[in-house]
């Protein structure tokens, strides 16, 4: 998976990277049970800061997304077996952002069913990785 970092960007590095590896695992670009790069690897290929790349992987674990295995390194997760996926607190989350990201679409004069079709796209193209 090719991973893009905007450094001209307002959204910090480490969640860039973050971000980038939560979507790479969505469209199965990155499989469970994959390692990851090392920090070292990763921010030699990005050209950011060790401190950065250990700053995502330490959000990835703590989401739950990826856990670090001594003789595999850090490896993906599957998160759909487990109850983080359909716990209260992930769906208060998704909640927030969803309402953020729908007051963003209508002020910018967006039609609700523009917004939803896009919803659907992004969604259905993470579906075949776990249907």
């Amino acid at each position: 998976m090719i991973i893009k970092i905007n450094t001209k960007s307002e959204t910090p590095i480490y969640l860039q990277l973050r971000n980038e590896v939560v979507k790479g695992i969505g469209k199965g670009e990155f499989e469970i049970g994959e390692s990851l790069p090392t920090v070292r690897q990763m921010a030699m290929e990005l050209g950011v800061n060790t401190m950065t790349v250990s700053k995502a992987y330490q959000l990835l674990k703590a989401e739950g997304f990826i856990e670090t295995d001594r003789r595999k390194g850090t490896v993906v997760c599957n998160l759909r077996d487990s109850r983080r996926s359909s716990d209260g607190e992930f769906q208060e989350k998704l909640a927030d952002e969803l309402e953020l990201l729908s007051a963003e679409a209508t002020i910018r004069g967006m039609d609700q069913n523009d917004f939803i079709e896009l919803c659907r796209k992004a969604f259905q193209g993470m579906e075949v990785v776990f249907s």
